[in-house]
């Protein structure tokens, strides 16, 4: 398929996935299609055991449905071998997650650098690359710290740094906020509707918090495997704004990577 020819970045058709435990037949998904265009912030959610992050595997590339069709920027990828999904991943999609992932012992420069390790393609310069994803999300002057001299929430900015650097087209994040505190929530969440907003980048965030969903354009709702709601949202909370109702704000300094 042509990219040119549809609107939609990702395209679910029927999805099912069911996990054999023991004697028995779990289903995580349940004929699940929905479409989510070029461009969109959407946050998926639901209780656990949902299957909302099993969905998420599937779109991030890391797991395979039992049947059904995923297509990302028009291309088919369930019966891709382990290789080609490590492509796609590496090509188009960036992920972060609630825990960070950061490597210890590493500064922030050179977990952001990491990705660019493992891209199949020539990297002139990672280390340029690497300060420039750090420099977008307000971290241009962290570059040499190791996680453990940074906030949590600076943390969480590496983290988006590192999915930056390849310059994906999709953003995949795991509960994001979960382990931070409400304002720095409303930071990263800022750095979220920036780059959906002023560079393009298809945002799908899971989330079990409303407060959080209330900043995507699109919330989608899960229960037992299947979507019971997916709703436009009419206003999206504006981080920016939001931050301003805080005392003291930290400087966070935004910048085109």
């Amino acid at each position: 398929m042509n990219e040119a020819l549809s609107p939609n970045i990702i395209e679910v058709s029927h999805l099912v996935r069911t996990f054999r435990i023991g004697d028995m037949t779990v289903p995580a998904l349940r004929d699940v299609s929905l479409e989510i265009a070029r461009g969109d912030f959407v946050a998926i959610m639901g209780p656990s055991g949902s299957g909302k992050s099993t969905l998420m595997n599937i779109l991030g590339c890391l797991d395979k449905p039992t049947s059904g069709s995923y297509r990302i920027d028009g291309i088919r990828v369930e019966e891709m071998d382990r290789d080609q999904l490590a492509d796609i991943r590496n090509r188009k999609i960036g992920f972060v997650f609630q825990q960070f992932n950061l490597l210890a012992r590493t500064s922030a420069i050179e977990n952001v650098e990491l990705p660019l390790l493992y891209a199949n393609r020539f990297v002139a310069d990672p280390h340029a690359l690497a300060l420039k994803a750090l420099a977008s999300v307000g971290l241009a002057s962290r570059g040499d710290h190791h996680p453990n001299q940074l906030s949590g929430g600076q943390q969480q900015r590496v983290a988006i740094a590192r999915a930056l650097v390849n310059n994906p087209q999709i953003i995949l994040a795991d509960e994001p906020t979960g382990a931070l505190d409400s304002r720095t929530s409303i930071e990263i969440m800022a750095i979220f509707q920036h780059l959906n907003r002023q560079q393009g980048i298809t945002t799908v965030i899971v989330t079990h918090e409303p407060d959080i969903a209330a900043y995507a354009n699109r919330n989608i709702y899960f229960r037992d495997g299947k979507i019971v709601k997916d709703e436009k949202v009419a206003r999206p909370q504006d981080a920016d704004r939001e931050l301003l109702n805080f005392a003291q704000p930290e400087a966070v300094i935004f910048t085109e990577p």
